[in-house]
C-alpha cells in the first residue's frame, strides 16, 4: 500500500495540516482522517458511511462503476464458473485456493463441525411453531457460545479458526432445523456422504418414509447446481451493512457467535437480506404481463410510495455483475427441474426487465436488475419457502462474515469501533 500526503486547511481558522493519502493494491485513495480532530479540531460527518472507508481488508474488491466483482483478486465470473461454494469459503477464509488434498481436508473438517449438540433440539423446539426463520436464527446462533465455550480464547488463532469453522458448518443445519420445527417436521442430521449443497437440501426436503434422494440415488444436479451458485454469489460484499454489523460487534471483543448473530440481525432488515423476498412480492402484485407500464409509471412518479424491487444497487452504477450470472442460472434451473420451465413468474421477471431497460428514465438513473431480481425466483423454483430466502442468504454470508471476523482478529492494535455524532439537541440548560 502506497501513501501520499494531502494538505487541508480551514480557511474559517487558518489552521493547515497534512494527511496521509492511501492507495490500497486497486480502486480509490483514501483520506486518512483518523487524526484529523487532534490536528484540526474537526470531525468528519458522512451519512450512511457513503464516503468512508472503515477498515483495510484484502478479501473483496468491487468497483461499482465498472460493475466489478473480485474475491480475493478472482472475477466472481471465474468462480461461478469453476468453483464449489466450499471452494470459495476456503478462498475467502485462507485467502488462496486450495489444493486438492487441502480442499479435501477443509471439506472434511466442516463435515465434523456439522452436527448439533442434541441439546440444542430442545432450545429450539421451544420457539413457537409459526415464529419466523430468521428470528430463531439470530437466537440460535447467538448461544452457540454456551454450547462451544471450551474454545473462546480469541487470543488463541486455532480457537479462532475452530470456530469459524463450527459456524461455516452449522449454519446450514440450523437452518434447516428451523425450516423443519416451522412445519412441524422432525429433524434430518446431515451425512457425511453428501456435499454441503446437496446435505443442506436433503435435511430441509427428506421424509422419515420417503428420502429426498431419488431412485437413481442422487439429489437432482440442477438443484445442487444453483443453490451453488446462489452461494457462491451472496458469500461476500465487502464492507455491507451486515459485514459492518460483524466487525463493529468484534472490536468489542464480544464472543464470535455473538457478532455473526449481529449480522444475521442486520441481514434480516429488507433493505439489505429481504431484497429478493420483497421482488417475489412485487412481481405477485403486478401479475400480469398487460400491468407492467402502470407499474412502470408508478415507480417514476416520486410521489407515489411503489418502488421497482430489483433494480438498482447503492454500489453498482453500472450492471451488477451476480445478475449477469444469476440470469443464465434461471433459465437453467426452470428448464432443468420437471414443471418448472414456463414459471409465469420468470416470464414476468424477463418483460418487466425487457421494458424496463428500454425506458429512458431507467437507463438515465443506471437503474440495471441486480441479483436479487432473480435470486428468489430460482429460490421459489427449488421450493424454499418465501420467508426462508433471507436464511438462504445468511447461509452463503457467513463464509464471508467469518473471514472478515478472522481477518479482524489477527491485525494487531484493534480499537472499539466510537462514530462520532453531530448534536442536535439543546444546549446546556438548568431546572
Amino acid at each position: 500500500m502506497t501513501e501520499e500526503t494531502l494538505t487541508i486547511r480551514n480557511n474559517s481558522t487558518g489552521k493547515e495540516a497534512d494527511f496521509s493519502l492511501l492507495k490500497g493494491t486497486i480502486g480509490t485513495p483514501v483520506i486518512d482522517v483518523s487524526s484529523l480532530n487532534k490536528k484540526m479540531g474537526l470531525f468528519t460527518y458522512d451519512p450512511g458511511f457513503m464516503s468512508t472507508s472503515s477498515c483495510k481488508s484484502a478479501i473483496t474488491y468491487i468497483d461499482g462503476e465498472k460493475g466489478v466483482l473480485l474475491y480475493r483478486g478472482y472475477p466472481i465470473d471465474q468462480l461461478a464458473e469453476k468453483c464449489s461454494f466450499l471452494e470459495v469459503a476456503h478462498l475467502l477464509m485462507n485467502g488462496e485456493l486450495a489444493s486438492d488434498s487441502k480442499q479435501a481436508e477443509f471439506e472434511h473438517e466442516v463435515g465434523q463441525h456439522a452436527m448439533l449438540h442434541e441439546a440444542m433440539r430442545s432450545f429450539i423446539d421451544g420457539f413457537h411453531y409459526d415464529a419466523h426463520p430468521m428470528a430463531m436464527m439470530v437466537g440460535i446462533v447467538g448461544s452457540l457460545s454456551a454450547f462451544y465455550h471450551s474454545e473462546l480464547d480469541m487470543n488463541d488463532p486455532e480457537h479462532r479458526r475452530i470456530s469459524a469453522m463450527r459456524m461455516l458448518a452449522k449454519m446450514p443445519v440450523i437452518a434447516a432445523a428451523c425450516y423443519r420445527h416451522s412445519i412441524g417436521f422432525p429433524f434430518v442430521y446431515p451425512r457425511s456422504d453428501l456435499s454441503y449443497c446437496e446435505n443442506f437440501l436433503n435435511m430441509m426436503f427428506s421424509l422419515p418414509s420417503q428420502k429426498y434422494i431419488d431412485k437413481d440415488n442422487y439429489i437432482d444436479p440442477v438443484a445442487v447446481k444453483a443453490l451453488n451458485l446462489l452461494f457462491i454469489l451472496h458469500a461476500d460484499h465487502e464492507q455491507n451493512a451486515s459485514t459492518s454489523t460483524v466487525r463493529l460487534a468484534s472490536s468489542t471483543g464480544a464472543n464470535p457467535y455473538a457478532c455473526i448473530a449481529a449480522g444475521i440481525g442486520a441481514l434480516w432488515g429488507p433493505a439489505h437480506g429481504g431484497a429478493n423476498e420483497a421482488v417475489l412480492s412485487m412481481l405477485e402484485e403486478i401479475g400480469t404481463v398487460d400491468r407492467i407500464p402502470m407499474f412502470i409509471e408508478k415507480a417514476k412518479d416520486k410521489n407515489d410510495p411503489f418502488r421497482l424491487m430489483g433494480f438498482g444497487h447503492r454500489v453498482y452504477k453500472n450492471f451488477d455483475p451476480r445478475a449477469t450470472i444469476i440470469r443464465k442460472a434461471c433459465y437453467e434451473v426452470l428448464e432443468g427441474l420437471a414443471g418448472s420451465e414456463k414459471d409465469p413468474l420468470f416470464e414476468l421477471a424477463l418483460e418487466l426487465e425487457k421494458y424496463a431497460l428500454n425506458d429512458e428514465y431507467f437507463i438515465e438513473k443506471k437503474l440495471y436488475p441486480n441479483v436479487d431480481f432473480y435470486s428468489g425466483i430460482i429460490y421459489k423454483a427449488l421450493n424454499i419457502p418465501v420467508d426462508m430466502f433471507t436464511v438462504m442468504f445468511t447461509i452463503a454470508r457467513t463464509a464471508g462474515w467469518v473471514s472478515h471476523w478472522l481477518e479482524m482478529m489477527a491485525e494487531p492494535g484493534q480499537r472499539i469501533g466510537r462514530p462520532r455524532q453531530i448534536y442536535t439537541g439543546h444546549d446546556i440548560r438548568n431546572i
